[in-house]
């Protein structure tokens, strides 16, 4: 869907940073509280177009469908995906209604065009973020700039997670024999015959597994502790009161942080996914083993031999990590010259931010997994965009809105 990047004026009055699903949430619900807020912001995104990364992500791990239900997508009506696939029931997914891939594209096209958001993403990576006394310079990399009195960064970064192991590696080896899962396009490997290792035992892992049967390889799942089956990677409690009021009335950012770390504990596999892998593994096409971890791994004779922590010795052809990823303020680098203008308390990597996800000193708002300490345990997921927006609007559309600070809140 080719379509006419906007020209750059030499000032807005908002920037969104990213163009993913976090981004265009939160433009919905801002547009539907101050419709004449269209043309007072842009969104910059290296690709030019609206959840470009997103796609290539779940392409490229051949993902069927959406973890998250129905409710949680884009559009600020919660019914409009399940309005939107009336005459294409069998693309959602028991038990929750989980929406297919294809459906959930579909349908965050539909919100694009309905609400004419086509033309709004300029194709330019903002490689610094220089705080102005008042407001924002976005310098983009090809030398450009432009000001900005306020600034969303919806880019949901997070730092990848590599085992020490890894950095131990004394032989040279092929880049490709030892990636991490975000490096991994399944759809550009043939695979028949090869052994491959995947560490981890989250939801990604899994569908790397599958992928990689399906393609024709062995696969061996290794994890550090049992195979975690959940349907949701946070428990339902934590999208309302149930939960989260706990969580809000919590005063001490170590504690909410260590909240948030257990709610997620670590990867899980839906049920489903736990079932298609034990039976692959009955049918001989790959291993699960559990409590184990690799102490050192060493490329010989163009393969790997992996030792692990209970002296088992393994050979094969390729590892993926599927490690996960850490969010982590202070190695994003757009946020370094933040930092240092307006130093604020970290907790874990976490920044404490006011209750309007707002950067204390200055008109930077975070959405996404930098936002957990006030959103919670589900802040990096589609239902986390929604309430990070649901907080973000008001400030916006009402720039007089003052929060106490957050030590205060």
């Amino acid at each position: 869907m080719e379509t006419t990047p906007p020209q750059l004026p030499s000032k807005i009055d908002l920037a969104i940073i990213g163009a993913g699903p976090h981004s265009l949430t939160f433009i919905t619900h801002l547009l539907q509280k101050r419709p004449k807020m269209k043309g007072r912001f842009l969104v910059f995104d290296p690709s030019g177009r609206w959840l470009s990364r997103w796609q290539q992500q779940f392409a490229a791990l051949d993902i069927p469908h959406l973890r998250s239900p129905a409710v949680h997508h884009p559009d600020p009506n919660p019914f409009a995906l399940r309005k939107f696939a009336q005459s294409r029931p069998q693309e959602l997914f028991p038990p929750y209604d989980l929406p297919g891939t294809r459906l959930f594209e579909d349908l965050c096209n539909d919100v694009i065009h309905r609400w004419d958001l086509q033309d709004l993403v300029v194709p330019a990576k903002v490689t610094r973020l220089e705080p102005l006394h008042q407001g924002f310079r976005l310098w983009l990399e090809d030398g450009d700039s432009i000001l900005a009195k306020r600034v969303i960064l919806a880019t949901n970064n997070s730092q990848l997670q590599i085992p020490d192991w890894v950095n131990h590696i004394a032989s040279e080896y092929p880049q490709d024999k030892l990636c991490h899962s975000q490096q991994v396009d399944l759809r550009q490997l043939h695979l028949a015959g090869e052994r491959v290792l995947i560490v981890g035992g989250g939801l990604t892992s899994g569908h790397l597994a599958v992928g990689a049967m399906t393609r024709g390889a062995k696969v061996q799942l290794m994890i550090r502790r049992q195979l975690q089956a959940k349907l949701f990677d946070a428990e339902p409690g934590w999208l309302g009161p149930k939960y989260l009021k706990a969580f809000f009335a919590e005063s001490d950012y170590q504690q909410r942080s260590q909240m948030i770390q257990q709610a997620r504990n670590g990867g899980s596999v839906t049920p489903a996914m736990a079932m298609q892998l034990r039976r692959s593994v009955r049918a001989g096409h790959g291993r699960i083993d559990e409590y184990c971890q690799i102490v050192a791994a060493q490329w010989l004779d163009n393969h790997w031999q992996v030792k692990c922590n209970d002296d088992s010795e393994y050979e094969c052809d390729r590892i993926w990590l599927s490690t996960g990823s850490k969010f982590d303020v202070q190695a994003e680098p757009l946020l370094q010259e933040v930092l240092n203008a307006y130093p604020i308390p970290v907790v874990n990597g976490l920044p404490i931010l006011d209750t309007c996800l707002r950067w204390p000193g200055c008109e930077l708002f975070l959405m996404g997994g930098l936002a957990a300490l006030q959103i919670g345990p589900t802040a990096r997921n589609l239902s986390g965009a929604r309430m990070a927006s649901e907080k973000i609007v008001p400030a916006i559309i009402k720039p007089s809105v003052v929060l106490p600070h957050p030590k205060t809140a």
